[in-house]
Formats: C-alpha cells, sequence, structure tokens
C-alpha cells in the first residue's frame, strides 16, 4: 500500500507496477489477492493506491491521466518512472504478457 510519502519514490523504480483502487471495491480487493499470491518477477515492483484516501493529491496532480479513469481496478506499468502501459481489470496472464514487452 503506497501514500503520500512514497509513491514517487516507488514509480521511479526499474520495473514498477501501480494497482489504483477504492476502499470497499471488491474487485479492487479481488485483484489484491491475485496479486498477493502471484510470483513476481525478480526486479519488479507491485503498489497499490487507494484513490479515495486523503493526501494523494499530488499524486493526482503529478498524473492527470488519474483522472480519466472510470474502471477499478486500474493498472499502470512504469519503466524507469515512464508511464508505458495502462489497463483497467485484473487478471496475473494479462499482466505477465504486459509485463513480457519491457523485461
Amino acid at each position: 500500500m503506497l501514500g503520500r510519502a512514497d509513491w514517487q519514490e516507488f514509480l521511479e523504480a526499474p520495473f514498477a507496477m501501480l494497482m489504483l483502487g477504492k476502499t470497499g471495491c471488491q474487485a479492487c480487493e479481488q485483484w489484491t489477492e491475485e496479486l498477493g499470491s502471484w510470483d513476481v518477477p525478480e526486479g519488479v515492483r507491485i503498489g497499490k493506491i487507494l484513490l479515495d484516501t486523503p493526501g494523494m493529491g499530488r499524486f493526482k496532480i503529478a498524473h492527470p491521466w488519474v483522472s480519466e479513469v472510470d474502471v477499478l481496478p486500474y493498472n499502470a506499468l512504469f519503466v524507469d518512472g515512464e508511464l508505458v502501459k495502462q489497463w483497467a481489470g485484473g487478471g496475473v496472464t494479462r499482466l505477465e504478457n504486459r509485463l513480457k514487452r519491457f523485461l
């Protein structure tokens, strides 16, 4: 779980997959559980931000694309701090296919 103190450093990692959700989102909770049991490839960081968490205004300002997110969970893949891929929904297979393009 990322907060206002650590989201920026997290996204600057060589490979970071960010999951966006909201409190009470059942699909988000299911995706979180699936990610928790997934064997994360070496060098890939997985993080989660709840968009309804107070204090995340700087994250939303720094990433204006977040205002267009209308389906949760929503995922964003960052490589060396640069947003390279975005998609809605869960699914480890989908995530692995997207990661293969960059690893």
